[in-house]
């Protein structure tokens, strides 16, 4: 390992903390807000209680739950369950948070009402836990989406399909990036760039083979093909070898930069 990149690898440790970090506030801000609907509205029957007091009730309750939500993932990710399905693993999410957030409710009821933890509550409880527990868990994973990524292939394996689709006078060339314009892509390569008919969505399952990621609605990028990549003024960036800059979607930065791209 050179004396450069052991310099550098606190940097990356430090990156990915804070993007770590970055994530969890979202994910409290968010509870934050929803709480603050939740408590404007009276919802489940709170609307009983005092404005202030209810207000902290459900502030209690989503931010409590928020970091419970938090550790079970951090526990999920880390034994990387369910990495490729998204909403599978939103579910088991769910699914794990209904029973402790059941019984934090049924005790922060019982707290608000002098102390009486009635059996009802708890039973009484358990949908409405699990309708609140669906929609955070969903919004959460609607703000945290990742990019659709390709990989390289194996020696043995056949050439990326795409790659027949080049024109002519692209064959051969260093694929950089794809870049959708209305119903055609524009290839970028290192033999210049071109207009093929077909979407996105479909061209991206077809370069799997070659390691790359999409990295906003509209742009799908080679890893080889970039030149740099950066972030300034809340901006994040991608040049291409062939000199063209890309946009980097806020929703994939996060995953990007896990992944070493910045």
């Amino acid at each position: 390992m050179t004396v450069q990149s052991r310099q550098s690898e606190p940097r990356r440790l430090g990156a990915r903390i804070a993007d770590l970090c970055a994530g969890q506030w979202r994910s409290l801000l968010v509870a934050v807000i929803a709480a603050g609907f939740m408590s404007a509205i009276g919802a489940f029957d709170s609307r009983r209680l005092p404005p202030v007091e209810r207000l902290v009730f459900w502030q209690a309750l989503m931010v409590g739950g928020t970091l419970l939500a938090i550790a079970i993932m951090s526990v999920v990710r880390r034994l990387r369950l369910l990495d490729d399905r998204p909403w599978t693993r939103a579910v088991t999410l769910t699914l794990l948070l209904w029973a402790p957030g059941t019984a934090m409710t049924w005790l922060a009821i019982g707290l608000v009402s002098g102390g009486h933890l009635a059996i009802a509550n708890l039973t009484d409880n358990a949908g409405p836990v699990l309708l609140v527990a669906a929609a955070m868990t969903a919004l959460n994973n609607l703000a945290d989406r990742n990019p659709q990524e390709t990989h390289a292939r194996a020696q043995d394996a056949a050439p990326p399909a795409f790659l027949e689709r080049l024109p002519i006078r692209l064959r051969g060339a260093e694929l950089y990036a794809v870049e959708a314009e209305d119903h055609y892509l524009r290839l970028h390569t290192s033999k210049g760039a071109d207009l093929i008919l077909m979407r996105l969505s479909d061209a991206i399952d077809e370069l799997e083979g070659i390691e790359g990621a999409q990295t906003h609605r509209s742009w799908w990028v080679a890893r080889d093909g970039v030149d740099d990549a950066r972030r300034a003024d809340g901006r994040a960036t991608i040049r291409l070898k062939d000199g063209a800059e890309v946009p980097v979607s806020r929703t994939y930065v996060r995953a990007l930069r896990q992944a070493g791209w910045f």
